[in-house]
């Protein structure tokens, strides 16, 4: 859960080089996805200052967690939402900072309608930005006191609550540098990235459909046949067995 500390810390490394670099990034990636999901209510759980809802066309929209500038503020793992009643719900780094993930996927896939999508971002323990991490000393400053959450395990605790995963991408190839001279110059890895080691990002996005589990639609067996018209109805035919 977000503290008043982590909170500032966030906001101040976004002011830098290489939080705007993240945030153009992740940015680009919702106004385009998000633009073609379609319904009633969207809410976007986490980082409640940066709009990424902001190029859907639903005509309720809400930010939903417990930092400043959330429009309904409340904790992620227990969401005063009713059950299946948003079509959307974005997680921009929202699983990293709390101490209970799957508790959130839980309630997500609770509020969540029928097909409804969840979209995820998280960073990428095996990337550069994991290895920056893991040889840092102290990892008191946002987004390093986080825990990488590796895709392979979110895709698992998805496919335990009846989540299908429908699309993926990664992003970020970039080093983290602190300076924007070197952002700049290595910004050629980003388009190399997705072909020559795409699965190196230093973030990935997960979309993913929830299903409920057992619902199975029965389609009426409308008769077409014209009103008072007879029918011939099979009977079948049981052989007789001749005693011994």
């Amino acid at each position: 859960m977000f503290d008043s500390a982590l909170q500032q810390s966030m906001q101040q490394w976004f002011k830098t080089a290489l939080g705007q670099y993240l945030l153009e990034q992740e940015q680009r990636y919702f106004d385009r996805v998000v633009a073609d999901v379609f319904g009633y209510n969207a809410t976007q759980i986490g980082f409640a200052g940066i709009d990424f809802l902001r190029n859907n066309r639903m005509p309720f929209k809400f930010a939903l967690g417990a930092q400043e500038g959330a429009s309904v503020y409340a904790l992620p793992q227990f969401l005063p939402v009713r059950t299946s009643s948003v079509d959307l719900v974005l997680l921009p780094h929202t699983l990293e900072f709390n101490t209970n993930p799957r508790q959130i996927l839980r309630e997500v896939h609770r509020v969540l309608i029928h097909e409804g999508k969840v979209i995820i971002s998280g960073f990428n323990p095996f990337s550069l930005w994991g290895i920056h991490r893991r040889m840092m000393k102290s990892k008191t400053d946002f987004p390093w006191c986080g825990r990488f959450i590796d895709l392979s395990r979110m895709q698992d605790w998805l496919e335990l609550l009846n989540f299908e995963t429908v699309a993926g991408q990664f992003g970020c190839y970039v080093p983290p540098c602190t300076g924007e001279k070197w952002l700049s110059r290595l910004h050629f890895m980003e388009a190399a990235g997705d072909r020559w080691w795409p699965i190196a990002g230093g973030v990935y996005f997960l979309q993913a459909i929830k299903h409920e589990c057992g619902l199975r639609i029965i389609k009426p067996c409308w008769d077409d046949s014209p009103a008072g018209k007879e029918r011939t109805v099979a009977v079948p035919q049981i052989e007789q067995r001749q005693g011994g």
